[in-house]
């Protein structure tokens, strides 16, 4: 083989050994940060991961807020109408977060299907629906007041 030739090989090699180096680093880095959306419906039908960061959306279900006396804990149900995931949460809540609302909480599940909840977000006003909440209730068949469609 001409040197000139070899030469160019090697730097071929090197470059496209190199970028898939680079390219699997950075799929390796993102995939522990990647947050998958799940309704209530589907965590109740086991297809959530246990273990794994998760976001779960739906309804706050009336009468499901129980406060801790003794701490910022705080522990309650969302629902999409098909199904519940009770949700325990220790921090402070957005103002806007109350029972008959929509929100959204990311957490890992528990083998007891409890989300452990480390972020809580609610809905901006009383017009604003989180995609996600909105796409999955509709899929239920229901409208952000339980209604059926």
């Amino acid at each position: 083989m001409h040197p000139v030739r070899k030469q160019r090989l090697y730097l071929v090699l090197f470059v496209v050994l190199f970028s898939s180096a680079a390219a699997g680093l950075v799929m390796y880095a993102l995939r522990g940060n990647i947050n998958l959306f799940f309704p209530p419906a589907e965590v109740a039908q086991g297809k959530a991961p246990v273990g794994q960061p998760i976001r779960v959306g739906g309804m706050v279900l009336d009468g499901s807020v129980q406060r801790s006396d003794e701490s910022l804990a705080v522990a309650f149900t969302l629902t999409d109408y098909q199904a519940n995931v009770p949700v325990v949460y220790e921090g402070i809540l957005p103002d806007l977060f109350g029972e008959g609302q929509g929100a959204v909480a990311s957490g890992v599940l528990d083998e007891q299907g409890v989300l452990r909840a480390s972020e809580v977000l609610a809905k901006h006003d009383e017009n604003y629906m989180p995609p996600e909440v909105a796409h999955a209730l509709e899929q239920s068949g229901f409208d952000h007041k339980g209604n059926a469609k």
